[in-house]
């Protein structure tokens, strides 16, 4: 048996103001995204934003539905967009930010995995990785390079597309 570990780099931050200017922009608009949230279930609104090497910004923000599993977290519902509207066009990074009324946020939320898993595969595809920004709002900021460093088992199987 051979006993291993993982570990990964990111960085924080303390507040959205240590970040450059083009990362505040992009954590702005996911604040922006979180007003298109459906989410009257679990009042527990989730915006993104990507941008693109185009220059593009795509938005994304999570839609609950009464039948749970319906729904789709903002990641994929920007994700798939892009996949649908810029089909190529390589994704450079993107930020995620979280809402609730209920309670207070105090650490940045984080993908699920299956967002993470989608965040992978678009990685793949492009054969470059996406920087991924989550942060509080008014709060703490995480950065890291690369979904993989989230998701490191991440099922990727490329018989299947061959």
């Amino acid at each position: 048996m051979n006993s291993l570990n993982i570990s990964i780099d990111y960085e924080a931050y303390k507040s959205l103001a240590e970040l450059n200017e083009n990362d505040q922009l992009l954590c702005t608009q996911a604040e922006e995204a979180l007003k298109s949230s459906y989410s009257p279930y679990s009042n527990f609104k989730v915006g993104t934003a990507i941008r693109l090497a185009n220059g593009q910004t795509v938005m994304g923000s999570n839609q609950e539905n009464v039948a749970y599993p319906s729904g789709l977290c903002a990641e994929r519902v920007a994700l798939f967009a892009i996949g649908a509207a810029y089909p190529g066009v390589v994704i450079e990074s993107m930020a995620v930010t979280a809402h609730t009324d209920n309670f207070n946020i105090s650490t940045p939320i984080t993908s699920c995995g299956a967002c993470l898993q989608v965040m992978a595969e678009f990685e793949q595809r492009q054969k470059q990785e996406i920087e991924v920004i989550f942060y509080c709002l008014n709060g703490q900021v995480l950065k890291l390079k690369g979904v993989k460093s989230l998701l490191p088992f991440v099922f990727i199987e490329d018989r299947l597309s061959d």
